[in-house]
């Protein structure tokens, strides 16, 4: 009974460290879905001020027209950029939400190991607890 109870007390350990990187795992993870949106928003930006400003018609002269185009082409690249800096980070956020659910697989598993044993230990206590009764004697007397 003694290695019962140690046993269910290592379980026990086991869920409170498993918990632990749950957490972290979620806490991972929602880090980088935030980096996430920040990019996806900051790709959507850039790319409509890029769009606006290809489309003025407002340039007064050829070197004026030159800047806006080097101007729009670089905000491009920029947009470029972040876009597969957000794709990057999709990857990321994906693999960190994989893995804060194999996490707490993981611990879901170790308390159901440590429910079970809780349970093992609790019969073995009221089986033990249960006085024990006198056999009724079966046959004859003469026997």
């Amino acid at each position: 009974m003694k290695a019962e109870r140690a046993r269910l007390a290592r379980l026990r350990r086991l869920e409170r460290i498993r918990d632990i990187a749950r957490r972290t795992a979620l806490a991972e993870a929602g880090k980088a879905e935030g980096t996430l949106a920040q990019l996806q928003a900051l790709a959507e930006r850039t790319q409509r001020l890029s769009i606006d400003y290809s489309g003025r018609t407002d340039p007064g002269d050829a070197q004026a027209l030159q800047q806006l185009r080097h101007f729009v082409a670089g905000l491009d690249r920029i947009a470029n950029g972040t876009r597969a800096d957000a794709e990057a980070a999709q990857r990321i956020a994906d693999v960190k939400a994989q893995e804060a659910a194999a996490a707490e697989r993981r611990r879901a598993a170790v308390e159901e190991r440590a429910d079970a044993q809780a349970r093992l230990i609790a019969r073995k206590s009221a089986a033990a607890a249960l006085p024990v009764q006198a056999r009724k004697a079966s046959g004859t007397g003469l026997e």
